[in-house]
């Protein structure tokens, strides 16, 4: 497959997808269709915009006649736009709805109308709910706890649903927790980077003790990538950097690394609803071939070292993110979402 259509693509997992292609395959094509709302960024391709085999298109993947005029030039969609963070789902569910469910909706039915021969949806490993012990396995029950993963989890059985009914080449994947380079500085290891590079306070859920396995994002796309090329259509696909960890060991660890004091973890009130540990089986991805690398310590140390050395490109980010909280105490009172951005 040469040419495809990448949703979401100048989001966190997206652009690196994107760079990940173009970088392993000299002849590969890639659309890059983006709404670019709040955790979309240009920026984050920039370095490939004169690359005759990229090409940008600023548009929603609600739109039909976009989305429908763009399919008509490629073989594989690979499905990454989405809304995709807890807290804002939990304010806000209606956004996460008409782009986690019916965006991905209009995409299938054009998928289906122009004969795409591989449809790819990504999802994630927070459809399955929290699990006290042991792993989930692709063919165990959805209990999504949140907004957010519940319209995940409607758009990953929508997506399954086409190819059972309509025979539409559809495969999915559910990744664990992702972190790298160009992630949004709202989730947990780039916010608390960010935070204690001005000596800010790092808001800690809870009794930070919620387990997630962590997966270097450049493996999450080598995984992708696999699957859509190899992977057996219908199938849904676990992928898990097997590195649980919880949260205030993650903590520790980026203090550690930045030579910051722990008296910058201020512990906040728990979310609602917040899972307590998940885990996922990888057996199926493995008999693939592919594996996470598993020197966490050095990832970690180099992911931090990235928003060290790209100052420029989260700072614009947190502004807007000032922002974002002025608007939100304003409506909805301070806490929550508010916390992240203080």
């Amino acid at each position: 497959m040469k040419r495809l259509l990448v949703t979401g693509g100048a989001g966190f997992i997206g652009s690196n997808f994107i760079r990940y292609l173009l970088n392993t395959y000299p002849d590969v094509h890639v659309i890059n269709l983006d709404a670019l709302t709040y955790a979309g960024n240009r920026e984050n391709l920039l370095d490939l915009e004169g690359d005759p085999r990229y090409l940008f298109y600023h548009g929603d993947v609600q739109d039909r006649a976009v989305v429908d005029n763009l399919m008509s030039n490629v073989e594989a969609v690979v499905n990454f736009a989405a809304e995709t963070h807890v807290d804002r789902s939990i304010h806000e569910a209606g956004e996460f709805l008409k782009t986690d469910v019916m965006g991905t909706f209009t995409l299938l039915e054009s998928a289906k109308k122009h004969h795409i021969k591989r449809f790819l949806f990504v999802s994630t490993d927070e459809v399955y709910g929290s699990i006290d012990a042991g792993s989930f396995k692709e063919q165990d029950p959805l209990s999504p706890s949140s907004p957010y993963s519940a319209s995940k989890a409607g758009g990953d059985l929508l997506a399954h649903s086409y190819f059972v009914t309509y025979g539409l080449p559809v495969v999915i994947t559910r990744s664990s927790n992702n972190f790298g380079p160009y992630q949004y500085p709202e989730k947990l290891i780039p916010l608390f980077v960010t935070n204690a590079i001005d000596d800010k306070p790092l808001p800690l859920y809870g009794d930070g003790k919620n387990v997630r396995d962590w997966l270097y994002v450049v493996d999450n796309c080598v995984a992708i990538d696999l699957i859509l090329r190899k992977g057996t259509l219908g199938e849904v696909y676990n992928i898990g950097g097997d590195c649980e960890k919880m949260n205030v060991e993650i903590t520790h660890l980026i203090l550690k690394i930045m030579g910051k004091p722990e008296t910058l973890i201020q512990p906040v009130k728990d979310r609602p609803g917040h899972d307590r540990r998940y885990s996922v089986d990888t057996t199926k991805i493995r008999e693939l071939g592919w594996s996470p690398n598993p020197d966490f310590p050095k990832l970690l140390e180099t992911t931090v070292r990235w928003y060290i050395d790209n100052q420029t490109w989260w700072r614009k980010i947190k502004e807007k993110q000032a922002e974002y909280k002025r608007f939100y105490d304003a409506h909805y009172g301070s806490g929550g979402i508010a916390e992240a951005v203080k």
